[in-house]
Order: structure tokens, then sequence, then C-alpha cells
């Protein structure tokens, strides 16, 4: 596996990042994508959250490396989301919340971030979405079900991200009908899993007021540096083709999966399983034959 560290750009102008970036679909890190002048940037912090939305419940979530046939593993526990930032400020952990918006909850903090849109209006403002992690705790390498550009922006604590581009699906034993890979890229079994070594990828070291652009259909992978939160906005895909993707991802192959798995149970996964391992030999072999 090689990875290239990702390009980092300030004050890129629109026209640039749209050619350059967003068309042929490579990833960057932008320098000034969130206006350093935000007051999210001076108000923001863990008493501040604790003041406006400590007593909310919260689902806490794990390692999801136990639940490979599944989009999301089920949560581990619940905690108020006060005692959930007490225990990811004083120790490592690696529990992480999952689909728990606090831009949703309190949608005031929405207007607490000023963009400097470089996709001439194409980003969805108005629909951001936030995530929270301990030191040491890590997102499942994966793609996201509706194909979008993601913006990712570190507002406090530090992430190592990595990606890989769709073409690159099947040399990490993607599972059919679903949306992370067989294989672990943290700790790569390289006799079990050959096609990792193929892999070639980007890795993103992400500072607090910078912001990722990953494009549409890339894999990634993060790992939380140390303990932190961010944003996320998106942009719908732009080619018809990505469309189409996100499209049967959201309406057909999802549904399809849950009621497969429902019927057959284990029996589909080991099923999945083996065609993940195939394509990956298959790949790994096409890319040898390519070395000789």
């Amino acid at each position: 596996m090689r990875l290239t560290p990702v390009q980092k750009m300030k004050n890129i102008s629109s026209r640039n990042f749209m050619n350059n970036y967003m068309k042929p679909g490579l990833p960057v890190i932008l320098k000034n994508f969130i206006d350093q002048e935000s007051p999210a940037f001076k108000k923001w912090n863990y008493t501040y959250f604790k003041e406006i939305a400590g007593d909310r419940k919260v689902n806490i979530y794990g390692s999801e490396l136990d639940s490979l046939d599944r989009v999301a593993s089920p949560p581990i526990a619940q905690t108020s989301f006060s005692e959930y930032l007490d225990l990811i400020d004083s120790t490592p952990t690696e529990h992480r919340l999952f689909l728990f918006n606090l831009l949703t909850i309190k949608p005031e903090l929405k207007d607490d971030i000023y963009y400097n849109d470089v996709t001439n209006g194409k980003i969805l403002k108005w629909l951001p979405f936030m995530f929270f992690g301990g030191k040491g705790s890590v997102t499942r390498n994966h793609i996201d079900i509706d194909m979008s550009h993601v913006f990712i922006t570190q507002f406090q604590g530090i992430k190592r991200i990595w990606l890989f581009p769709w073409e690159q699906s099947d040399l990490m034993y993607k599972l059919p009908y679903n949306f992370h890979s067989l294989a672990n890229i943290k700790t790569p079994d390289y006799r079990q899993y050959p096609a990792l070594l193929h892999l070639k990828g980007y890795e993103a070291i992400l500072h607090p007021g910078e912001t990722l652009y990953i494009p549409s259909g890339w894999w990634h992978y993060i790992q939380y540096e140390t303990e932190g939160y961010s944003v996320s906005v998106r942009a719908l895909p732009s080619s018809l083709l990505e469309k189409w993707r996100g499209f049967k991802n959201l309406v057909i192959t999802r549904n399809f999966d849950n009621i497969m798995r429902n019927i057959f149970k284990e029996k589909w996964f080991r099923y999945k399983v083996k065609k993940a391992e195939t394509r990956g030999s298959k790949a790994f072999r096409k890319q040898k034959s390519f070395q000789v």
C-alpha cells in the first residue's frame, strides 16, 4: 500500500478548485474553506456544548470491525452528551458518536460558520453533520452511500484520513451490496489479502481550521489522532453516473441487502465474503500481470 500526502491549498479560486480538483475528482486540503473569522472558532468548546446540550442522551459506538455485515454497528452504550465529552477529554477511547448531530439539535449553531464556497453554490450549507470521537477511535474504510462530494472541517483535534479512488474497490475487497471493505487496512494482513499491496491512495493529516475535500465515490478511512470533533457538508454528485450510483445505493442496493440478510442470514454474509475475496484475487492477478 502506498500513500501520497494530500496537497494543501490556501485562497484557491473557485475556477481552480472546480477545474483541478472537483471535476477530475482529486482530494485536496483547503486552508480557509471555513472563514477563520467564523464565530465557531471562538465560542465552540466542550464547556459551551455541555451548557447548551449536555443533558441530551447519546448513543455510544465502538469498533466497527465486528459488524462487517452491516452498514453501521449497533451502539454499545448510552450516556449523556456531557458525560461523553468528559470521557473523551480525559482519556483515550475508541468510543465515537454516530448519527448525533448537534447542528440539528441546535440549528442556531449553523450561523456560527461562514463558508468560503469554492463550489459556486453546490454545497448544501443547510445540511451539515457533526462528528465526535476519542483519541484512537476509527471509522472503518468506507464509501458514502449517497456518492456525494464531502467537505470535512476539523474544529478540534487532529484526524488522519486515508483516501482511495472508487476504481480500487476490488483491491480492498469491497463487500458486495455493502459500502465498506472486508479487509482491515489499518493493520493489513497481506497474506490473506495480497491485493492490498497494490493500493495507491492519499493520506491527509487534518488540523483545526483545515477542510478535506473528498470526491464523490472515494473510499476513506478515518482515525482520531487526538480526541476532537469536525463538521462536514456535502455537494451532490454532478455526473449522471454518480447520481445513478447514489440513487441505486440508497433505494435499491441497501434494501435488497437487508431483505437477503433477513432471509438467508449467515449464508448471505458468507456469499458476500467469498465474492469479495474472488474479486480481490482477480484484481491482484491483474496488477501482477501489469508488472511482468
